[in-house]
């Protein structure tokens, strides 16, 4: 096992790397200066420009500049205009020269407590209801079940969020609408705010998984090792959950693997729907205003965010299909 994680860890680090440096390469390749950009478009002044770009650093070879971004994610840095940039340092935006990290030390836990909690909600709400259909197969309630998870899996957050406002928040009154979580000082309205956020942006993944679970189990159920605990004499239901879902849940992991980037695309769109300020609307500003390092910023720390909860799905696979800790 120890193995097996070593080589997915050794395998992550060098996907974050490449991303790292195309990410940052392809910064210069852009058709516009940095320098121009971080001086503001009615600078027009050549000299502040360069002063800007020595100021910067971005008169030393590309390859010099990107050692000393990356250094200085882990290690801290000088800036050179002689601040002092402590670890993870990401540099200074262009919006507002200030250094990024503070602001996305800010914004992370919306986009990261949306993305748990969505998946949270997913995986219990669409596992939970394609066991069931895949108990009651062939009957109403699996017919029922069907039909809701088709018309989930056609809607989009962007309509389904309004809509869940109006009635939950506006008329009942039973949620409250979305709000930033604030887990150190109050974790119970932390909770609740992000209730309603959480449940709307689960509509469009868990109705894909109820319907991948129930074809994963009817596919089980039909095996001839099912077939055999049966003849055994095994209950039904020890079958159904000793076998059959366990059967079914190294395919379930494998899908939720693949689906982490939706995830955090899902959680980007339920910000802008809920008025949340988290990494996606940061990244949607930084795009607006040209602020390439914030953008940089941004992808890494989510890249990263997806590669790291990759390592813990195989984790989980690899604890469940004991046969893949050997490939």
């Amino acid at each position: 096992m120890l193995r097996f994680l070593t080589r997915r860890v050794l395998g992550a680090i060098v996907i974050l790397v490449a991303i790292s440096a195309v990410t940052y390469f392809l910064f210069f390749v852009l058709p516009s200066n940095p320098a121009e950009l971080a001086c503001g478009k009615n600078c027009a002044n050549p000299d502040v420009v360069h002063d800007i770009k020595v100021r910067m650093g971005l008169d030393d070879p590309i390859y010099l500049q990107y050692w000393h971004y990356m250094s200085g994610i882990f290690t801290g840095r000088k800036m050179p205009d002689g601040q002092n940039c402590p670890a993870p340092c990401f540099g200074y935006s262009f919006a507002d020269s200030q250094m990024i990290w503070p602001e996305l030390k800010d914004r992370y836990p919306t986009t990261l407590s949306l993305a748990l909690g969505g998946s949270a909600a997913f995986l219990i709400i669409g596992v939970g209801l394609g066991m069931l259909s895949a108990w009651q197969q062939g009957k109403s309630f699996d017919r029922v079940a069907s039909s809701v998870s088709l018309l989930g899996n056609s809607v989009q957050i962007y309509f389904i969020g309004p809509l869940a406002i109006a009635l939950f928040v506006n008329n009942l009154g039973w949620l409250k609408n979305g709000s930033d979580p604030t887990w150190t000082s109050n974790p119970g309205a932390s909770i609740n705010g992000l209730i309603l956020p959480c449940l709307v942006m689960s509509v469009i993944f868990w109705s894909n998984y109820s319907r991948q679970t129930r074809s994963l189990m009817v596919e089980q159920l039909s095996e001839d090792h099912i077939r055999t605990a049966r003849a055994k004499g095994m209950g039904s239901k020890y079958v159904f959950y000793r076998y059959a879902l366990r059967g079914a849940a190294a395919s379930i992991i494998t899908i939720f693997g693949i689906d982490l980037g939706s995830v955090f695309g899902g959680a980007i769109i339920t910000e802008a729907t809920f008025n949340l300020h988290g990494l996606g609307t940061l990244a949607v500003g930084a795009v607006q205003k040209e602020d390439l390092p914030m953008e940089m910023a941004v992808m890494l720390v989510s890249a990263s965010a997806i590669v790291v909860f990759n390592i813990i799905v195989d984790a989980a696979y690899a604890i469940i299909d004991p046969r893949i800790r050997l490939s």
